[in-house]
């Protein structure tokens, strides 16, 4: 196990995804952001199935980390719940894995 985490949320589009993004890695809670457009999410929201499209937002960060970026994440997000999991990260390339502790720091 690492002290890295692969962070997963949804977004309303690329751009709002983008913005997100751009703040967390300014900010050093996260060390990157790919944004995947063309994502489609089927949910129940509010007792009605939803069906829209969404861009996947992929952050790195490390568990030292996490917690500022889960707050600040929450505060910048526009969707009143927003998805926020935290994955461990298992193992991975050591000096991939370094960037991410040193872009974090």
């Amino acid at each position: 196990m690492t002290d890295v985490l692969l962070v997963l949320t949804t977004a309303p589009g690329p751009e709002e995804a983008a913005r997100i993004a751009r703040t967390l890695v300014e900010e050093r809670l996260a060390a990157c952001g790919n944004v995947v457009p063309g994502l489609r999410s089927i949910y129940r929201w509010e007792g009605a199935i939803q069906d829209e499209a969404e861009a996947l937002l992929l952050l790195k960060t490390t568990r030292a980390r996490f917690p500022a970026m889960r707050d600040r994440l929450l505060a910048l997000h526009p969707y009143a719940v927003p998805e926020l999991l935290a994955l461990p990260v298992e193992a991975g390339a050591e000096k991939y894995l370094g960037w991410v502790g040193a872009e974090t720091a």
